[in-house]
C-alpha cells in the first residue's frame, strides 16, 4: 500500500450492542486525544472506522457492503479500520477479501487504534486481535465530557457458551473491570455532565471485585457505591443473565433509590427442552420465580428480554410454550430475533434446522404478543406522574423527549433543556412511547 498523508478527521460508525455504543465512543475518544477531529458524516473522513457486531446472520457480508459503501468518486477511499466482533472472528479473511481495508482491531485492542491508524498512513496493512482486556481500558484517555445519559463498561466477555452465541470466542472470558477504576470513571462521567450512567457488561450481573476497603461485593455494592455520587441521579444495568441475580442485587432494586425499576433479563424461550439444547441454565419456571421475588420488593419493576424464535428443533408445541411465558410476565420491552446459525457455534450444526418461512411466522406472532405486552405496560403509567431525563430535542417546534424510570420514551412540549430532569404527568400511550405533559 502506498503512504497517505496522516489522518486529520475521522468517522466511528458502531453497530449493534450497547457495548460497541461505548467502545465506539472510546475510540472516538482516542483519537480526539491524538489531535484528530471527528467529521459527522464519514464522506467527509480522512479514517473511518467501521466498528462491527457478529451476533446476526451475514454479519460479514454486511462488512464488506459497507467497504465498498467508502469508495469514493474519484476512486479513492479513507483508510478504513475495521474493528469489533467481526474483525476478532473474521481479521484474515476481511484482510484477504478486501484490499482496501487498512486496519483490523479486535474489541480487546482498539487501545492501540492511533499507532496501527499512523503504521496504516506509512503504507502499512496491520492486524491486532490478541490484547488482554486489562491493559485496553489502563490504556484508555480519562473520560472527559458526556451526555445526559452515559455507558459505562464494568464486565466484558462471557463463560457460559450458550449453543447459539459466538460472544465467547469475540470477546474471550468475563473479565471484571476494578471497582476503584469503575468508581473513578462514574465520577469522571458525572462531572462531565451525566446524571444516568448504564452499567454493560455481557453479563454485566457476573461483575466481581473488590471494594475500597477490600470486601468481596458484586454489582449491587459497585451500584451502591456509584449512588453516592451527589449529582448522579440514575443507575441502569444491561445485559444480565438470570443466573447471576443473585439476593443482593434483587434487594437492591429495593433499597437502591438511584436504581431505576428496570430489569432486562433474557430468557430466550418458554420451552424448557430447547434452553437446555441453548445451554441456557434455567428452566421457564426457575426464571419465572425469580422474577416473582424481584417485584415482591419492587413492584412496578418494568421487565425486558431477549427472545429466539426458530431455534434448531424447536417444534410448534415448543414455540407456544415462549409465547406463554411472554404473557405470564407481562414484557414492558423486548428484543426478538429469527434464530441464525453463527459459523463455530454448536447450534449451527443441530439437526432440526428451522426453516426461514416457519420462522418468519412465528416472529410475527411472537412480536404481535410483545407489541401488545409493551402497550399494556405503558397504559398502566398513564395518569401518574414521573420524573423525566430529558435527552434530545423531538421532532415537532418545541417538543422534547427524554426517558422515564421505566425506560419508556416520553414526548413532552414545555420549557426543558437537555439534561434536565422534569416532572411529566403521563397522557397517551403507544407500543413504544408515551405521551406527556410537563408539570405545573
Amino acid at each position: 500500500m502506498p503512504a497517505t498523508t496522516p489522518p486529520k478527521t475521522f468517522h466511528v460508525k458502531s453497530f449493534g450492542c450497547q457495548m460497541n455504543v461505548y467502545d465506539g465512543e472510546r475510540m472516538a475518544e482516542l483519537l480526539t486525544a491524538k489531535g484528530m477531529t471527528s467529521a459527522s458524516e464519514r464522506e467527509d473522513a480522512d479514517l473511518v472506522v467501521l466498528n462491527t457486531c457478529h451476533i446476526r446472520e451475514r454479519a460479514t457480508e454486511k462488512v464488506y457492503s459497507d467497504i465498498g459503501r467508502l469508495r469514493r468518486d474519484d476512486g479513492t477511499t479513507p483508510i478504513i479500520a475495521v474493528a469489533g466482533c467481526v474483525a476478532q472472528a473474521e481479521g484474515s479473511e476481511i484482510m484477504a477479501r478486501a484490499p482496501s481495508v487498512r486496519v483490523v482491531v479486535g474489541p480487546q485492542a482498539y487501545h492501540r487504534l492511533p499507532e496501527m491508524v499512523a503504521q496504516a498512513a506509512a503504507g502499512g496493512r496491520v492486524t491486532e486481535t490478541d490484547m488482554p482486556a486489562e491493559a485496553k481500558f489502563a490504556a484508555l484517555p480519562k473520560r472527559r465530557r458526556s451526555g445526559p445519559s452515559a455507558f459505562l463498561t464494568i464486565q466484558e466477555g462471557c463463560d457460559k457458551f450458550c449453543t447459539y452465541c459466538v460472544v465467547p470466542y469475540t470477546r474471550g472470558a468475563e473479565i471484571s473491570r476494578p471497582f476503584a477504576d469503575l468508581v473513578d470513571e462514574a465520577r469522571l462521567l458525572v462531572e462531565g455532565g451525566a446524571r444516568e450512567i448504564t452499567l454493560l457488561g455481557q453479563n454485566v450481573n457476573a461483575w466481581a471485585g473488590e471494594d475500597d476497603k477490600g470486601r468481596a461485593t458484586g454489582l449491587a455494592g459497585l451500584a451502591e457505591e456509584l449512588a453516592k455520587l451527589p449529582d448522579l441521579a440514575r443507575i441502569r444495568y444491561t445485559t444480565s443473565h438470570p443466573a447471576d441475580m443473585d439476593d443482593a442485587l434483587i434487594a437492591a432494586h429495593s433499597s437502591n433509590e438511584k436504581l431505576m425499576p428496570f430489569l432486562h433479563l433474557p430468557v430466550q424461550s418458554g420451552n424448557d427442552r430447547v434452553l437446555k439444547a441453548m445451554n441456557r441454565s434455567h428452566t421457564a419456571e426457575g426464571y419465572l420465580r425469580l422474577l416473582d421475588r424481584v417485584r415482591a420488593g419492587r413492584p412496578d419493576i418494568a421487565i425486558s428480554g431477549d427472545f429466539i424464535v426458530g431455534f434448531p428443533g424447536e417444534t410448534e408445541a415448543e414455540f407456544e410454550d415462549t409465547l406463554r411465558i411472554i404473557d405470564a410476565v407481562g414484557y414492558a420491552q423486548a428484543f426478538s430475533f429469527k434464530y441464525s446459525p453463527r459459523p463455530g457455534t454448536p447450534a449451527a450444526t443441530m439437526d432440526g434446522q428451522v426453516c426461514g418461512e416457519v420462522m418468519d411466522e412465528r416472529l410475527q406472532r411472537l412480536q404481535s404478543a410483545l407489541h401488545r405486552h409493551s402497550q399494556a405496560f405503558n397504559q398502566t403509567t398513564i395518569g401518574r406522574r414521573c420524573t423525566v431525563l430529558v435527552d434530545r430535542k423531538g421532532r415537532q417546534p418545541g417538543q422534547m423527549l427524554g426517558k422515564s424510570p421505566w425506560l419508556q420514551s416520553v414526548y413532552f412540549t414545555g420549557d426543558a433543556a437537555i439534561g434536565d430532569l422534569v416532572e411529566v404527568d403521563m397522557i397517551e400511550a403507544w407500543p413504544n412511547s408515551v405521551a406527556g405533559k410537563l408539570a405545573a
